[in-house]
């Protein structure tokens, strides 16, 4: 939202600071001040002059030679141009020798401005530049009257009358102001509008609030005779007001009326629909105005529309409804939605004669979906769905008519319409000063916090300690929020540093997240750096990744509304990402890559969806460089380690995934739980993501790994006793895995077992074919004695016969 500072000191009477100033205190307060914009920047020596001579130049057929009166003493310069529209008599603005213009020739505005210096244009003189509207950095948005392409001339405009010479240009033509954009938050309707603006400034600055003084008009007639109104959706539609203004009187509206339009982007048109935009701009409340000739049976009915009704809007584009969208409908037909856009077939043309006011309130969500299904978007809905007060149409309606008056615009009828179905009531928040300050860290006494309360026209009852809140402070609810308005006119700057107080225990991370810090931990420390890519894939994933047309991952949920065929579905593998930015980092020549993301997949539990799927969060690492399916396979280990995963770990190789090697790849399996899968990348897979290097991945799933984790850490002494070490080299077949070897060791040891460590593998001629050897060191010790090699003997035999029943023998 954009506001000039005029317009919020025309309320704020006594405002006197400036922009920065401004800016920020209304910034520190809650309004959220974006940044401003100095409409006379770089405007310096800039005066009202009269051409009294114009000569035609001897060497240009293009230029004259204007003498021009630059102050009532009668002093005359000299400037020559090529403005095709001077004229003897016209009064102008002219810059001085020295003087500053804000746009250079090209219409780039510039910082600080343009400086003119006198010169000679064809070997005649020139001691200034008469200017343009757009050299004096405004536009014929905000002048109408300006010459597209010549020099601005006073003469055009009556609101003028006789000028003085050597006054002021930008301060005759209101550009010494100052236009400030807003960032409101949508809690704060109130602040939707330069009355609401307003009323933070002066609480802000501590300045008295002067709102517009409204007061009813209209003649003896009365509204009813001319319209009556019927809400059918109620629901949607609380309140409408209606007023009629006959004899329209169609003309230019005020110029202080369109510099202010126009400062807030709204391009003026004629007195009856500037003053609707104008309040709309003032009271933060749209409005609308129909030819009232044109609504059939003198009678406005608010209804939902009908499956696949059409309705040509004023912007002439016609419109398929659906019944969730609310109408303004005559007796007959549509004339315009709800909120949103009035209809081509009620609007205000030159002809008209008699107007219909509309000020109404509806439901904000309702609007908001309306104009999204519909794909518009305009000044009133973006109001509208915001959530408006009711209590606010009234007062805007009767400013409007007003404005009419005052601008001799139309005969304003007497009374209104007005269909009031929902009425809010204020809300009563009890405050405790208190609570507040313990909850602030302040010590602020009563009589200053309710002067806060009363800057901003919330009510105080000091004797039920309440407060009451208007309607149209809809942000003010709880305690809390009354603590709030005090903070910020207190000034946040001023609260002190204090410590928390409380029974409250300080806040940590639940037991998810800390596991998943430690896997994030751990594989950063391992020299993995984390990607992150999009849920969102395209089917053609399954494809590159060789997955069977029967295989169950390419059941994916289909996103209703993609971006594009490449992000139409959620992915149920995570491996694609990670594998393009691997593709990535090779194609840049990057050496010895190690990335990994903890992904989300989504599998569906059936399909077409009739529940949430499966959100199932996993850890993806790859590789490619220094490394080989042994080094993944020591960094898996490292992770469930360090996520206390003490058990051991088992891989299989019987199911088989399609984009890994199928000699090179195996399932991770703990507890008889299958955690994830590593291996290296089919060669073809590496093909389609355009690597040739080998790669190695592995996937470890978040959930199974948290449901095995242990943190229940026990420590013990320091051991008094000596440990016996027996070393032990086996003999077994190939395809006996070393995880079975430690199952056993681990299982026969018992309690004297302290630690086992594998420290040599041998497979050769010395050994049969089809043959491995292990060498096991495996330590043993007694915490309350020393051990004696007859106790060492029967667990070392208890051991080996263990061994013998999986296949493993001593090697003689």
């Amino acid at each position: 939202m954009n506001t000039p500072l005029s317009w919020i000191k025309a309320y704020v009477p006594d405002l006197d600071c400036t922009a920065k100033e401004y800016m920020d205190a209304l910034t520190l307060t809650g309004t959220k001040v974006e940044g401003y914009e100095k409409l006379d920047d770089g405007l310096e020596k800039i005066v009202v002059g009269k051409i009294v001579k114009i000569d035609r130049h001897p060497d240009a057929d293009k230029l004259v030679v204007c003498q021009v009166q630059v102050d009532e003493e009668g002093t005359v310069i000299q400037i020559v141009t090529g403005a095709p529209n001077v004229f003897e008599g016209a009064i102008i603005p002219v810059v001085l020798d020295g003087g500053r213009v804000a746009k250079d020739h090209s219409g780039n505005r510039i910082p600080g401005g343009v400086k003119i210096k006198k010169g000679k244009l064809r070997g005649v003189e020139s001691f200034g530049m008469m200017c343009s509207i757009e050299e004096l950095g405004s536009s014929t948005d905000m002048y109408p009257d300006a010459c597209a392409d010549g020099i601005y001339i006073f003469n055009d405009n009556p609101e003028y009358g006789k000028t003085k010479l050597g006054s002021d240009v930008p301060t005759l033509l209101g550009l010494r102001d100052v236009n400030f954009e807003y960032e409101v938050t949508s809690n704060r309707v109130d602040c939707f509008s330069v009355t609401g603006i307003a009323r933070e400034a002066a609480a802000t600055f501590r300045k008295p609030f002067c709102p517009p003084q409204v007061k009813m008009v209209g003649n003896d007639e009365k509204a009813e005779d001319y319209v009556s109104v019927e809400v059918v959706d109620k629901d949607l539609c609380p309140r409408y007001v209606a007023r009629v203004v006959k004899n329209i009187r169609l003309a230019p509206s005020p110029e202080w009326m369109q510099r202010r339009l126009a400062a807030c982007g709204i391009r003026p048109i004629n007195n009856i629909v500037d003053i609707t935009n104008y309040v709309m701009e003032e009271y933060g409340q749209p409005m609308h105005a129909f030819d009232l000739d044109t609504i059939a049976g003198n009678k406005i009915i608010v209804r939902r529309a009908e499956a696949g009704e059409k309705f040509t809007t004023l912007d002439g584009q016609e419109r398929v409804m659906d019944e969730n969208v609310l109408m303004i409908c005559d007796a007959e037909k549509p004339v315009g939605i709800a909120g949103i856009m009035g209809g081509e077939n009620s609007k205000i043309t030159d002809d008209v004669k008699t107007m219909l006011f509309e000020a109404a309130c509806f439901d904000g969500t309702n609007i908001r979906l309306s104009g999204k299904r519909l794909g518009m978007r305009t000044d009133a809905q973006a109001k509208f769905e915001k959530g408006l007060d009711p209590e606010n149409a009234m007062e805007a309606i009767n400013r409007a008519c007003q404005l009419i008056e005052e601008l001799d615009a139309g005969d304003v009828v007497g009374g209104c319409v007005d269909v009031y179905s929902s009425k809010p009531e204020p809300k009563v928040v009890p405050y405790d000063v208190n609570r507040i300050n313990r909850l602030l860290g302040t010590d602020i006494s009563e009589d200053e916090m309710v002067s806060y309360f009363e800057m901003v026209d919330l009510v105080v009852d000091r004797d039920k300690k309440e407060v009451t809140v208007p309607t149209w402070r809809q942000d003010v609810l709880l305690m809390a929020d009354l603590a709030e308005e005090v903070a910020r006119f207190y000034g946040y700057d001023k609260i002190p540093t204090t410590l928390p107080t409380g029974e409250a225990t300080t806040g940590g991370l639940s037991y998810k997240l800390t596991i998943e810090a430690n896997v994030r931990n751990t594989a950063e420390y391992l020299g993995f750096s984390e990607a992150s890519t999009y849920s969102f894939e395209s089917p053609k994933v399954f494809d590159k990744l060789l997955v069977a047309e029967d295989d169950s991952v390419r059941n994916a949920i289909t996103i209703s509304n993609p971006l594009g065929e490449d992000y139409s579905i959620m992915r149920t593998l995570p491996i694609n990402g990670l594998l393009t930015s691997l593709a990535t980092n090779y194609n840049r020549r990057n050496k010895d890559v190690r990335l990994y993301e903890m992904a989300n997949i989504y599998i569906p539990k059936e399909l077409p969806l009739t529940e949430l799927p499966d959100e199932r969060m996993q850890i993806v690492l790859g590789m490619y460089g220094k490394c080989d399916f042994y080094d993944m396979k020591g960094v898996v280990e490292t992770i469930l380690y360090k996520t206390r995963l003490r058990n051991k770990t088992v891989y299989s190789t019987e199911n088989k995934k399609s984009f890994l090697h199928p000699g090179r790849q195996a399932e991770v399996i703990y507890d008889g739980v299958v955690l994830g899968y590593i291996g290296e990348v089919h060669p073809e897979v590496l093909d389609n993501y355009g690597i040739k290097e080998k790669t190695y991945l592995a996937v470890l799933d978040i959930k199974n790994v948290m449901e095995h984790a242990v943190f229940d850490f026990k420590y013990k002494g320091i051991p008094k006793y000596p440990a016996v070490t027996r070393d032990i080299s086996l003999v077994m077949d190939k395809e006996v895995p070393a995880g079975s070897v430690e199952e056993v060791i681990a299982k026969k040891g018992g309690k004297l077992l302290e630690k086992y460590e594998l420290f040599d593998v041998y497979e050769g001629d010395r050994l049969e074919a089809g043959k491995k050897s292990l060498a096991y060191s495996i330590r043993f010790r007694d915490a309350e004695k020393t051990l004696e090699d007859g106790e060492v003997n029967l667990v070392m035999d208890k051991i080996l016969a263990g061994l013998k029943e999986i296949g493993a023998e001593l090697r003689s």
